[in-house]
């Protein structure tokens, strides 16, 4: 799938780190070092901007290790980049550690998961079919 990118960054690419790897690594294009307080976020730069296929979205996921190592992720896992929008791809950070974290330019600090979807056309009823699982939710599978 060939996806059109403008990279007004310094930054290579987002490239797959292994030749198995679902996502892409993103890295941050801040000018200046950014520095998250514990729980604070904010929205990182990319420098990349997207022409994604219709029928597509770019998934923003967190990176394991950084959430691991650092306690820093992806605020609104995943978000969700359209086709339609043209605007820079930023990343909504969060720190949930008790120590500062500091975005420098370059640092990898998401994943980029091209997804395809469907449009959902809604067909208005008054029942829907029964299943075995029915109306549980809520961590009700396996509980009896």
């Amino acid at each position: 799938m060939t996806v059109k990118v403008i990279n007004k960054s310094a930054n290579p690419l987002p490239a797959y780190a292994t030749a198995f790897s679902a996502g892409l690594d993103v890295r941050a294009d801040n000018a200046d070092p950014i520095v998250l307080p514990p729980l604070g976020r904010a929205m990182i730069p990319t420098g990349l901007y997207l022409e994604i296929p219709a029928g597509y979205e770019v998934q923003v996921r967190p990176r394991s290790g950084l959430a691991a190592k650092k306690g820093v992720t992806v605020l609104n896992a995943p978000g969700t980049i359209d086709a339609d929008y043209r605007g820079e791809v930023c990343v909504i950070l969060v720190n949930l550690s008790n120590e500062p974290f500091t975005v420098e330019r370059g640092e990898r600090i998401a994943q980029l998961v091209l997804a395809r979807h469907e449009l959902i056309e809604w067909a208005e009823t008054d029942t829907l079919a029964d299943s075995a699982r029915g109306e549980g939710g809520f961590g009700s599978t396996g509980v009896k």
